[in-house]
C-alpha cells in the first residue's frame, strides 16, 4: 500500500454523459470515510449515505418492505417500522440469509442513489458506502476514492466507537473485500493513518473534481 494518496493510472478525463461527476467512496470498517465524507460537505459537496439511505428505505420503500415480509415472516416489522433486531437475529451468523437480505437491499439503494444524484446541483456528488463494490454500484459511478488505514487503527477505532469486542470486529471485517483489494480497485486513495494529514488530501481531490467539470 503506498503510503500517500495516490491516483491510479488512468484517463483522468470525463467517463459520463451526465453535467455532474459521480464520485464513489469507500473504505473498510474503522477506515474513517464518513469522517472525509464529511470534509466534503463542509466543502459544499453533497454526499448520499447509503447504509442511513438503506435503513430509511426499508420503512418506505413498499417492494423492499413486501421482499422482506415475504422472506424474513411478518415478526421483520412491527407498527410497521422494521424490527432491527429481529433480522439481525436471524442474519447475524447466517451468511445465505445475509446475502438474500442484501439482494433486496441493494437494488433498492442504487435506484434511490441514482435519482438522488440527478436532482444535485453542485459541480460533483458522493455516494459513501461500505459495500460499493460488493453491492455493484460502483458500476454506476465514474470514479471511486478509498479511504485506508491500517487494520490494527480500525480495529481501535471501532472499538472505542462501538464498545465491540475484537472477535466481533475481526468477523465483521472478514465479511468485506480485503482492504488492500479493495484499494487496488479504486481510482484515488486517502491515507487515514494519524500520520498524515487527510484535509489536504480531500483538497486535492475537491480541486481535481471542480477543474474536471469546468473543464467539461
Amino acid at each position: 500500500m503506498q503510503p500517500l494518496l495516490y491516483f491510479s493510472t488512468i484517463n483522468f478525463t470525463r467517463q459520463t454523459r451526465t453535467a455532474m461527476i459521480r464520485i464513489g467512496l469507500t473504505g473498510g470498517i474503522g477506515s474513517g470515510k464518513s469522517t472525509v465524507a464529511k470534509i466534503f460537505e463542509t466543502l459544499g459537496i453533497p454526499v448520499y449515505y447509503a447504509d442511513d439511505a438503506a435503513r430509511k428505505l426499508m420503512n418506505t420503500n413498499d417492494a423492499l418492505k413486501q421482499a422482506i415480509l415475504e422472506h424474513f415472516g411478518k415478526d421483520s416489522y412491527k407498527d410497521g417500522l422494521l424490527d432491527r433486531k429481529y433480522i439481525a437475529s436471524i442474519v447475524f451468523n447466517d451468511k445465505e440469509k445475509l446475502e438474500l437480505l442484501n439482494s433486496f437491499i441493494h437494488p433498492a439503494t442504487i435506484k434511490d442513489a441514482d435519482e438522488w444524484m440527478l436532482e444535485q446541483k453542485a459541480p460533483y456528488a458522493i455516494k459513501e458506502a461500505a459495500l460499493l463494490f460488493e453491492s455493484g454500484a460502483s458500476e454506476n459511478l465514474d470514479y471511486i476514492i478509498g479511504v485506508y488505514a491500517p487494520q490494527h487503527l480500525r480495529v481501535q477505532r471501532v472499538m472505542k466507537r462501538d464498545k465491540l469486542p475484537v472477535e466481533e470486529i475481526m468477523k465483521r471485517i472478514s465479511r468485506q473485500i480485503d482492504e488492500e483489494m479493495k484499494m487496488k480497485l479504486c481510482n484515488f486513495v486517502i491515507t487515514n493513518n494519524e500520520q498524515q494529514l487527510v484535509i489536504p488530501q480531500v483538497l486535492e481531490l475537491d480541486h481535481r473534481f471542480r477543474a474536471l467539470t469546468c473543464a467539461s
